[in-house]
Order: structure tokens, then sequence, then C-alpha cells
């Protein structure tokens, strides 16, 4: 699939590995609808960032927590680019707290933006692609927590496990009407805020690839040959640097 003349909507592009996969997405020929909720500034850099002759892109701010706002999200889109070809889940929140300490609206909070969001999302945006009659793609980017329990993180863990299991029922679901649907599932790719350099030094250093690069520009590569490959549907591709072959065995070395 080539990305010319393509419109892609990616949530949560205003920073980090969203950021990276908008510009991935301009820098091959789509216009973007950056989507960001509180960060303001950060989505104007990206603006300027991936704005050049011949590509479109514009911020739009939404509460995905909110589905009156997912709603007016999709319409703002529409009404601005008047088509919709790629939807880019990316946009996550998670708080670390103890199973037994997570609150009702700490559970609710998570699961609003990690699992609700992503269906809403992708119903709007399958219909929106099934009105304009085109092939679709829509790429969920989800988190190895959601296959591994780790139990200071409960409603991230459980919405992650939960978003992989909605990659699969959609692409089933949307297959007939030729919407692919995949997930992306980064590895240790960017150091998390507040993370001391030699700790994030330590992670990288103990996978197989112990190499770090440019985190986001290999999840970007990943959502590109996802969105481009037309037979590839109910995928998980891991971008991690073979962190997932981790075991026991490499642990007590």
């Amino acid at each position: 699939m080539s990305l010319r003349g393509k419109v892609a909507l990616v949530t949560g592009a205003a920073r980090r590995v969203g950021r990276g996969i908008a510009f991935a997405l301009a820098r091959a020929g789509a216009s973007v609808a950056i989507h960001y909720h509180t960060s303001d500034q950060e989505a104007l850099e990206t603006l300027d960032l991936i704005r050049r002759p011949g590509i479109r892109a514009e911020a739009i701010r939404a509460d995905l927590a909110d589905p009156d706002e997912i709603r007016h999200l999709f319409n703002a889109v529409q009404q601005t680019f008047g088509r919709l070809d790629i939807l880019v889940n990316s946009a996550s929140a998670f708080t670390r707290r103890g199973f037994l300490d997570l609150s009702l609206e700490e559970w609710d909070a998570g699961i609003a933006v990690n699992l609700r969001a992503p269906f809403l999302c992708s119903q709007r945006a399958a219909r929106l692609m099934l009105s304009q009659e085109i092939t679709g793609s829509i790429i969920n980017i989800a988190d190895t927590i959601g296959e591994r329990p780790w139990a200071s993180y409960p409603e991230h863990a459980i919405s992650n496990a939960g978003l992989l299991m909605l990659t699969r029922v959609s692409a089933k679901a949307l297959a007939p009407n030729r919407i692919r649907v995949n997930a992306v599932i980064p590895g240790p790719v960017l150091r998390p805020s507040g993370m001391p350099d030699e700790r994030w030094k330590q992670i990288v250093g103990a996978l197989p690839l112990p190499h770090q690069g440019d985190g986001t520009a290999y999840v970007a590569q990943a959502v590109l040959s996802l969105v481009q490959n037309e037979f590839i549907t109910g995928a998980a591709l891991h971008v991690d640097g073979g962190e997932g072959l981790l075991d026991l065995e490499d642990l007590i070395r």
C-alpha cells in the first residue's frame, strides 16, 4: 500500500513513540491527524516537525477517556481531511499501584484510555473506512506488560492484555471488509521518565540484541511495515530487542 494521498490518525502523537510514528507516516507520504490531550506545546512541535509541501498535518485535542470527545475527534478528522485510511492507537495511561491499593477510580481511568478508547476509536475508524469503501489499516500499540503479569501495574497489564485480544477480534470481524488490524508491542525502546540512566543501560544491556539505537524509529518502521503489507492481519509484532526470549536462566547467570 502506497501512503501517498492517504490520511492517518495517530492518538497520543504529540510526544515519544506516538510522535515517531506520526513522523514516519508523514515521511512516507501520508497526511496526519495528530491527536493529543494535555501536551499542547509538544503537539505544536510535532506539527512543525512533520509539515512539509504536499503533506498536511493538523493537531486535534481530545480526552480519550470521554466517549463524546472521541466522537468529536473523528468528526474533526472527517471534516478536516475528508477521509481516513489509517488509525494508530498509540495513546496510553498507567498508574504504579499495588493490586490491593488500586482504587476504583484509578482502575476505571486506566481501562478507559488503554482499552475502551482503542475499541471506540477502532469502531469509528472502521465505520468511516466502510463509508469510503476503501482498504484500511488499524494498528494498536500495546505493551509487553500485556503478556506478563506485573503486580505493581495491575490495570495497565490487564488493559493491554485486552488490547491484544481486541486486535485479534477486530481483525477477524473486519477482514471481510478489507480492513486489517494488527498490533506492535514495543519493548524497552525509550527510557521511562524518572528512570536513572544507569538503570536504563542495565536493562538495554541485558537484551539479546543489547543496543537501544533510536527506539521510536524501530517502532515506526514496524508500524509502516504492517500498514503497507496488505496480506497481514491479526498479527502482533514484537519490537523488543529479543526481550521476550529472556527467561529465568538469563536472570540467574
